[in-house]
């Protein structure tokens, strides 16, 4: 997505003053840390990443802004087994976008798949100058996000839902394996509608292959997080007695990136997909 000059300035003063101060879920003003990290991103660009955790809550926030402006949110909710990704796309205007488009992708927490809150929180750098690079790409994952979630009631599935999506009110995915483990858990059914498929509707193309933009498609959003804290590093040592004993040394950075698969009911909501 292209934005010009003096537009692109107004648009990302704009976002910045939709955005909240503190990232969601803040429990108290003592729990929260905060680390700042300086990373760099494929096209070369350096942005800073802000990495937030909560160990009484337990959840953790990561959020950084693309080259583009587009700014990206990881809100992982431990609690409740919940991973929120989250896309403040700038619009296009003179294609009859709004200022901004927001988008959110509600799946699963595996508990393998990044630090805990608790060490989150102790994380420290010693040269916040530093440029970062993950030590580890991991693969490339696709998710055919194939259920709406209902913002009125998302709360139920992570409280969490209801500020990193307040802009997303109308676009909040998830998938239906991801529905299933939560329905076991006890969640509420009736927060999520499975959407339209191409075995439903076989005129259903998918939006980069679709003219008319006012025609319902299936969207492809892709966005990756470039650095976060992925495992735990320990240590051996050993005492007088020769007792050997493992103990935490560090943490091991990964970048990974998602690909969306998603209905939407007009190609005009998804006009990058048509650039890639």
């Amino acid at each position: 997505m292209r934005a010009q000059g003096c537009g692109l300035s107004a648009l990302l003063l704009l976002l910045l003053r939709l955005l909240p101060g503190p990232l969601p879920g803040r429990a108290s003003p003592g729990a929260l840390s905060e680390l700042r990290v300086r990373v760099r991103l494929p096209d070369g660009q350096v942005t800073e990443e802000s990495l937030q955790a909560d160990s009484s809550a337990d959840y953790i926030s990561l959020e950084l802004r693309k080259g583009d402006g587009t700014l990206i949110t990881l809100t992982a909710d431990f609690r409740q087994e919940v991973k929120i990704f989250r896309a403040l796309i700038l619009g296009e205007l003179e294609r009859g976008q709004s200022q901004f488009q927001a988008l959110c992708f509600v799946t699963r927490l595996h508990r393998n798949e990044i630090i805990p809150s608790e060490s989150m929180a102790k994380l420290r750098q010693k040269n916040p100058k530093t440029v970062r690079q993950a030590e580890e790409v991991r693969g490339l994952e696709h998710l055919n996000m194939d259920v709406a979630v209902n913002f009125s009631k998302g709360a139920q599935l992570s409280p969490h839902i209801h500020n990193v999506c307040s802009e997303a009110k109308e676009a909040i995915y998830t998938r239906e394996e991801d529905v299933k483990f939560w329905l076991e858990k006890g969640v509420d059914g009736s927060m999520f509608e499975v959407l339209p498929q191409s075995a439903d509707l076989p005129d259903l193309q998918r939006c980069k292959l679709c003219l008319d933009h006012w025609k319902p498609c299936i969207c492809s959003y892709s966005l990756s997080i470039e650095w976060y804290p992925c495992m735990l590093k320990y240590c051996k040592s050993r005492d007088a007695s020769g007792k050997v004993s493992s103990y935490k040394c560090g943490i091991r950075s990964c970048q990974k990136g998602y690909s969306f698969d998603y209905y939407v009911p007009q190609k005009q909501l998804c006009l990058w997909d048509e650039e890639t």
